[in-house]
């Protein structure tokens, strides 16, 4: 009995930590990302549309989910710990990289076909509250019912039992993960080149933010192959991606007076 409240207790542990570090670096990208933003509001993707109004209702849910995606992780990296799930690759300089791609992978494998599950129409009801959000925020990545959360993030908890990460691998492609995702719903478009369109697999944040607006192309994650493999890419997405590449203007890092029918993304 002593043994379990010892693992119970190693588990809470765990967890808070996962948990606290997540919500801190939410709110550090979000108010980071919305500096930027105000400093480039010629790039705002949806010009006709503004989703800073759902700010507090985002991060309230925010708040919950990334304790779903917290767990998940925890569960992972327990069953490891525990020696319950397969025992993991040793961590090396050289196997690195190569491992983190290979995670980054099928994460986004995992990522595309959940995320077309939630679109079904016996699952989109847990999915509804993220695409509320139909111009996305910084605050819009982790702002996901708890039941999406779970099919979406469930792989940190499945993962370990099928291929013998190592811990640091999981824990870096969360770490990108919410990154990406964060810069992924900001709503402006830094990104745009030729490495975020056809041939190359690789995305910037149109491709998300098309998400939202379209609903029905984009599912992915991290890179295009899947949906280009399965015909849901946004027929517009490399146009787009081509025009903002020419048309907008150098970043920005000075908060300067806005131009006629522009105004300073709110926070």
């Amino acid at each position: 009995m002593t043994g379990f409240f010892e693992g119970l207790a190693e588990f809470s542990v765990l967890l808070a930590v996962l948990y606290g570090v997540t919500v801190a670096l939410y709110f550090l990208l979000g108010c980071s990302i919305i500096w930027l933003n105000n400093r480039n509001p010629e790039r705002r993707i949806q010009k006709k549309r503004r989703g800073e109004k759902r700010k507090a209702a985002e991060i309230r849910l925010s708040l919950a989910s990334i304790l779903v995606t917290c767990l998940s992780v925890t569960i992972g990296l327990f069953a490891q710990y525990k020696g319950w799930a397969m025992q993991p690759w040793d961590f090396n300089w050289w196997t690195a990289v190569p491992l983190f791609l290979l995670c980054m992978v099928l994460f986004d494998a995992w990522f595309y076909f959940a995320h077309r599950l939630l679109h079904t129409k016996y699952f989109y009801k847990y999915h509804l509250e993220h695409h509320r959000s139909v111009a996305p925020t910084v605050w819009s990545n982790d702002s996901i019912g708890l039941v999406d959360t779970a099919l979406s993030q469930g792989f940190y908890a499945v993962i370990v039992f099928i291929v013998p990460f190592p811990p640091l691998i999981v824990l870096a492609n969360r770490l990108f993960d919410q990154i990406n995702g964060t810069f992924g719903h900001a709503g402006f478009e830094y990104f745009a080149s030729k490495t975020a369109r056809r041939p190359s697999p690789l995305l910037c944040t149109t491709y998300h933010d098309q998400h939202h607006a379209e609903f029905k192309y984009n599912f992915a994650n991290y890179f295009s192959f899947w949906d280009r493999a399965l015909g849901t890419i946004s027929p517009v997405y490399d146009r787009r991606v081509e025009t903002f590449e020419k048309e907008a203007p150098p970043i920005n890092l000075k908060l300067e007076r806005q131009i006629a029918g522009t105004r300073k993304a709110e926070t």
